[in-house]
Parts: C-alpha cells; structure tokens; sequence
C-alpha cells in the first residue's frame, strides 16, 4: 500500500486547494501571501462596478477628516 504524498505535492498538483472558509483567517492570508482575501476583493471589485458605492462604505470620525479622505478620494 502506498503511502499518501505530502500536502506540497498534492498543491503543485492542483489536487489539494488552499482552503477559504472554515479556516484561520490570519494562517490563509500567510500561506497565500495576500494582504486582504481574494473573495473580499472580489466583492468590492463587482460593487464597485455594478453597484452604488455612496453609502455603501462609511466613514466615521472627525469632520474634517472626513472631508479630507473624500477630497482625495475625488482627486487622486
């Protein structure tokens, strides 16, 4: 009986994925060398294209800042 090959191997292979969901949040986002999980980007990216963005992310805080942030969001 042969024995299992090791989880690299099953990777290289395209046989074993990286898990998603259900996983530690921090251990996915090191093993896929990513800042912010793809599905999250992904979802921004179709909202952003297909979907009315006022209102949808909210900025809290002091006025000015406020102000600020969507001066620059405007003219960048």
């Amino acid at each position: 009986m042969k024995s299992r090959p090791p989880p690299q191997k099953l990777r290289q292979r395209g046989i074993l994925r990286e898990r998603v969901f259900g996983c530690d949040l921090g251990e996915h986002l090191h093993n896929s060398e990513h800042e912010v999980p793809q599905v999250v980007k992904s979802c921004a990216e179709f909202i952003e294209k297909n979907g009315v963005v006022d209102g949808i992310y909210r900025l809290s805080g002091i006025s000015s800042n406020i102000q600020k942030l969507r001066f620059e969001r405007l003219y960048l």
